[in-house]
């Protein structure tokens, strides 16, 4: 695991970047993006509603399945995370299984950790 951003590929970076402007968008606690297993990508934010709550990379990991993905090769979540890490990203665990790329970054986009399901 590594803070720093520069040890990002340009493709991590890129994940960042969307998960950073679907936040910003709406102004929402988190956003999160996707690259599926051919490098298509899928963003969310949170969205809380009365009647729905559904975090980020849930929604990013729903709108990848349902265009078709069967697995994701990494996540950017940007922003403040409701609960711990591990659990936000078990959506990517249960589609694609262990060893998918986990970036965390800040409000502001700034890489706080990189970790692996």
């Amino acid at each position: 695991m590594t803070p720093e951003s520069e040890e990002l590929s340009a493709d991590d970076q890129k994940l960042v970047t969307l998960a950073r402007a679907a936040r910003a968008r709406i102004q929402a606690l988190a956003g999160a993006a996707v690259r599926d297993e051919t490098g298509r990508t899928y963003v969310g934010a949170d969205v809380n509603l009365e009647c729905l709550r559904i975090s980020a990379a849930e929604l990013a990991v729903a709108q990848a399945v349902a265009a078709g993905a069967t697995s994701v090769a990494a996540i950017a979540i940007v922003g403040i995370l409701n609960g711990d890490w591990q659990t936000q990203v078990q959506p990517v665990r249960e589609l694609s299984g262990t060893g998918v790329t986990v970036v965390l970054a800040g409000r502001t986009g700034s890489v706080e950790m990189v970790a692996t399901t």
